[in-house]
């Protein structure tokens, strides 16, 4: 008579991912939005521009054009910031947080859940202003780009799954 051996491994539960999180910065204006915007400026520009060539004030309409530009420009690097993202996961094992620049760069922190602490700072009228995951000597700065609504939503996710994979 053989015998049947339980097939969960309690080892591959303690890897399982209790939580994962992508976060990334809010941008309120989209494709469409940003085209809309652009073409309303670039025809009001123009046709302010217009108005002042004709009353012989040439030079401003060169400078109607360049507001133009510079808007482009920084809504392009406001676009470009976006691409900044963390990606957060806890297990029982666990808590892993990479940190993704503008540029691509990347940055792994690792934690043990069990010696990690996560903390808030808060101010009355604002909600949450910073979110810290501290532990083994080392603290990484969680979600500075996101809304104060994001915030709370991550956090309280967060330390719902930080105290489940202490076991508390």
């Amino acid at each position: 008579m053989s015998q049947t051996t339980n097939p969960i491994d309690p080892a591959a539960m303690n890897e399982e991912e209790i939580f994962r999180a992508l976060l990334v910065p809010h941008r309120s204006l989209g494709r469409f939005g940003f085209l809309v915007l652009m073409g309303t400026l670039g025809v009001s520009s123009f046709m302010t521009g217009l108005f002042f060539l004709s009353i012989g004030a040439w030079p401003v309409f060169g400078f109607f054009g360049l507001d133009v530009v510079i808007v482009y420009v920084a809504f392009r690097l406001n676009y470009a910031a976006a691409k900044a993202h963390e990606e957060v996961s806890i297990s029982r094992v666990a808590l892993h947080i990479r940190q993704v620049a503008p540029s691509g760069r990347a940055r792994q922190h690792e934690f043990n859940p069990y010696w990690t602490r996560f903390s808030i700072a808060r101010h009355a009228e604002i909600g949450i202003t910073s979110m810290r995951v501290e532990g083994q000597g080392k603290a990484v700065i969680i979600g500075s780009f996101l809304n104060p609504d994001d915030r709370e939503s991550f956090a309280s996710a967060f330390q719902t799954a930080l105290a489940t994979a202490k076991g508390r």
